[in-house]
């Protein structure tokens, strides 16, 4: 399978592809690539077994693609925890790093480096680790752009980008903070929100659909 074709299965696991359909637009604004180009490569998956899709309808990954995701997902999400925690990479340069190492994990490695880090059940940007059985808790796949004013929500994770990654520490938005959505611009613009500290970001339409929220308290919500 091409790194490409993996991506894909990865970022539609990230957006919920296991337990729901995820649409063609989300995907696009996670990987920052054209619409037409994820309608070309889905059809591709498609024709492999690895994911569901009809005319005019949303996307979700098959038993087959699923398979492959939760294994890919695992081994980059291993590398990362290892990168993050015992090497003192920055939380943005673990991504590229993680990609090349989990092309040469065999099986007894990725289960060594498992127990080394003490089976961790998150990666640092908050993502599940699936476990050697291919189970994983339930997270949160409603994003902040989806989040109406006045509401208050706790951030659970990132989507594994970079950019985005870089875009935060620069704002110095992390993990388990509690905001309070304030305004969402129109046509496309940022949306503002506080912490109880009075802290105040305005984030970008992109990164706000790459943001994932619990309710304040760290429940679930339900779309």
């Amino acid at each position: 399978m091409t790194p490409i074709k993996e991506d894909y299965l990865k970022i539609i696991f990230e957006l919920g592809g296991a337990k729901k359909e995820v649409s063609n637009k989300q995907i696009s604004l996670a990987l920052g690539i054209a619409a037409g180009s994820v309608t070309e490569m889905v059809s591709k998956l498609k024709k492999e077994n690895l994911v569901t899709h009809r005319p005019y309808h949303d996307i979700a990954l098959t038993k087959a693609g699923l398979d492959q995701a939760i294994l890919l997902i695992r081994k980059h999400r291993l590398w990362e925890t290892f990168l993050a925690n015992d090497l003192a990479f920055a939380l943005p340069d673990i991504h590229p790093e993680a990609e090349v190492l989990e092309h040469v994990t065999s099986p007894k490695l990725l289960a060594r480096l498992d127990k080394f880090l003490g089976f961790p059940k998150h990666c640092p940007h908050g993502g599940v680790i699936p476990d050697q059985n291919g189970h994983f808790q339930e997270e949160s796949y409603t994003v902040l752009a989806e989040i109406p004013d006045a509401q208050t929500v706790t951030i659970e994770r990132f989507i594994d980008d970079h950019d985005l990654l870089i875009y935060l520490a620069d704002i110095k938005l992390a993990l388990e903070t509690k905001v309070t959505v304030v305004k969402h611009e129109p046509f496309d613009g940022p949306i503002s929100v506080t912490t109880a500290a009075g802290q105040e970001f305005n984030i970008s339409f992109k990164a706000a659909h790459n943001i994932f929220v619990t309710d304040e308290n760290g429940a679930t919500l339900t779309q």
